[in-house]
């Protein structure tokens, strides 16, 4: 399993790996049944202290998204893709919502956000693999103002 750590950002590292086991069960990566690597593997593979992966493990465990199989390390609980769906998509509005905030404060326009959005979009989806031919909806609205 693949994780990207960045020791700078405001997110503890523990919450980091929490997150990011999240989205991989939300996207299908990790499947209920699936075991993940033990604290000591993961340790290594990207060189981290045991203790912070345990206690993202801990943290998963207590919110019923991975149970331990004795002596044999944790695994994805098979009913946990809703609450992972649930959460990933409580992350991204409300990254969404604080960088349209600061937007708005720095006294940018719906327009200037849409076609920063659209751009986003369309340089993003070739590399992530997940293009939608759906158009944005216009909503209508102008909170040009």
């Amino acid at each position: 399993m693949f994780f990207s750590i960045d020791p700078n950002s405001v997110i503890p590292i523990y919450e980091q790996i929490v997150r990011q086991v999240k989205f991989a069960i939300a996207d299908g990566t990790l499947a209920g049944g699936q075991m993940l690597p033990s604290v000591r593997q993961l340790s290594r593979d990207i060189a981290l202290n045991p203790n912070t992966i345990a206690r993202a493990y801990r943290e998963l465990q207590t919110q019923q998204i991975l149970k331990p199989l004795r002596g044999r390390g944790m695994v994805v609980r098979r009913d946990a893709i809703e609450s992972c769906l649930d959460a990933r998509n409580e992350i991204v509005a409300a990254n969404v919502r604080a960088t349209l905030s600061d937007a708005f404060s720095g006294g940018m326009s719906t327009v200037q956000l849409r076609e920063i959005f659209e751009r986003a979009l369309l340089d993003l989806q070739p590399a992530t693999g997940h293009a939608d031919s759906s158009p944005l909806p216009s909503g209508g609205e102008n909170n040009d103002g």
